[in-house]
């Protein structure tokens, strides 16, 4: 997040995205509420301008990726003229198949890399920023 509010890249997400992590971080930590993520996903939408992308549920049907659950990621990249997905669901992501759409997945480590190596001391300062 930090990365994003510094301008270093553009995020972008989706209600279904938000929905994703939200029910995986509620299921996988005991101490943490709904209403938590409700307000992270709120503080989100609110500090990161235009990150929210519609109408790309149209395109999902066409999209073929090794896990059907994964293509609404895919179309919402499309829809908005995304060149990278950060995930570190790799393997549900192929590069062939993706190409076609003019995107690549990206690990979060790789793609922290290349921003440090476009701008080093902007991704220290994030670094620095989110540690406080």
């Amino acid at each position: 997040m930090y990365l994003a509010l510094m301008d270093l890249y553009r995020a972008r997400w989706t209600a279904d995205i938000h929905k994703e992590w939200m029910r995986n971080v509620v299921n996988d930590y005991d101490d943490i509420t709904r209403q938590q993520v409700e307000r992270i996903r709120d503080l989100m939408d609110k500090s990161v301008l235009d990150c929210l992308v519609t109408g790309y549920e149209s395109l999902i049907e066409a999209i073929e990726l090794p896990d059907a659950d994964d293509r609404h990621v895919l179309a919402a990249a499309i829809q908005c003229g995304a060149s990278i997905i950060v995930t570190s669901n790799l393997k549900d992501f192929p590069a062939q198949q993706l190409k076609t759409y003019g995107v690549e997945a990206q690990h979060p480590d790789k793609f922290i890399s290349d921003l440090f190596d476009l701008s080093p001391s902007a991704v220290c300062s994030a670094t620095i920023r989110s540690s406080h």
